[in-house]
């Protein structure tokens, strides 16, 4: 349910190649029919480490992420689920009568890391009801926090209790295109062979060197917005209307911006370099002023990059200016504005994505 029908394994390997991802979450691992999909790929010839994960959404609608070793502790955890569930095995991310707390007892018992998915954002997150980690989680701890694609690091940073929570910034793909796969992906130090064991192990350390993604203005949910026709509004406006937009009666939903500034008591602490980024298939379509990054001539141009240079992060983030150039140059000029910050923010709101133009 709501993803391209191109979700197959096979795609999303090929797409992390053409990414330059090394990583990948297989996504809905509680649901055994995905899982049968996956096992014959675990081992892939594209050499891609392929983690078992799942999302799952407690009693008061929070949603969890779940990361295990083997599919054998999603087995386990669907055991300990089903009598909490109607929906275990028909839906990539059920619903469990359980509380967080509850939940992510059970993850820890089987072995596996628990941690709140899209932690911000204003609709089934963790901040979007609760005020703190312990407000869902109890005496248990979490592992990680998704930030989601509304929030960076920033966000986080000055808020008490993550304070020793390694974030993650992941692209919660619903299609293999390569605008959607690895539009946010994270940067791990390992030490040794790369192997589900030595990513689980990196992430239980905090051994991440880099989050990269969205600026957070672009998500849909970064600032405070009717939910019908996205005009925006001041936190103090919002409450003054008693969250119901005066224009056309909507509801007006707190936005990641004012719900991270609420929550933060205290200056920001350390954390790895965020990295902005735009995917390669946008920075094309915004430049060359096509419709869709699905255009044919959107495509043929980002083929070009991707037969010129192996893969779209490095053309992001570390093919020098010049060789760029050399292949479009109106694509140089973006990629050069991006990796100095000369952007200019649209924020998005209320469930509309923001937009971004280049200086």
């Amino acid at each position: 349910m709501a993803v391209s029908r191109a979700m197959h394994p096979e795609k999303l390997l090929a797409a992390c190649t053409i990414k330059g991802l090394h990583v990948l979450g297989t996504g809905d691992a509680l649901h055994p029919a995905w899982q049968r999909e996956w096992k014959p790929f675990l081992a892939n010839k594209q050499g891609i480490c392929v983690i078992p994960t799942g999302e799952v959404e407690d009693e008061h609608r929070v949603h969890h992420l779940i990361l295990a070793e083997d599919f054998g502790q999603f087995d386990q955890l669907r055991d300990l689920f089903v009598s909490k569930s109607k929906s275990i095995s028909t839906n990539g991310r059920p619903h469990v009568s359980l509380s967080g707390e509850t939940i992510a007892e059970r993850v820890h018992d089987v072995g596996a890391l628990i941690g709140p998915a899209h932690a911000f954002t204003p609709w089934t997150a963790l901040f979007a009801y609760h005020d703190s980690v312990a407000g869902c989680y109890g005496s248990e701890p979490i592992d990680l926090l998704e930030l989601g694609l509304s929030a960076d690091s920033s966000y986080g940073a000055g808020i008490p209790d993550l304070s020793h929570v390694p974030f993650l910034s992941n692209s919660d793909a619903h299609s293999p295109q390569p605008e959607k796969i690895g539009r946010e992906f994270n940067r791990i130090q390992i030490n040794g062979s790369l192997s589900v064991r030595g990513v689980l192990d990196c992430i239980r350390a905090g051994a991440i060197t880099m989050n990269a993604g969205f600026f957070p203005e672009e998500g849909k949910y970064n600032r405070t917005a009717c939910v019908r026709c996205f005009t925006q509004y001041s936190l103090g406006q919002a409450q003054q209307h008693n969250w119901r937009c005066p224009a056309d009666g909507g509801l007006i939903k707190k936005g990641v911006f004012d719900r991270a500034r609420e929550l933060s008591r205290s200056p920001p602490g350390s954390r790895p370099p965020y990295l902005h980024i735009v995917p390669l298939g946008q920075v094309i379509q915004t430049v060359e002023g096509v419709s869709s990054p699905g255009t044919k001539k959107c495509r043929a141009i980002y083929d070009a990059f991707i037969s010129a240079f192996g893969n779209e992060i490095d053309v992001l983030i570390a093919i020098p200016e010049p060789e760029i150039r050399a292949i479009r140059p109106k694509v140089a000029d973006a990629i050069a504005a991006l990796r100095e910050n000369r952007v200019i923010l649209h924020p998005g709101g209320g469930g509309k994505y923001g937009t971004f133009s280049l200086v």
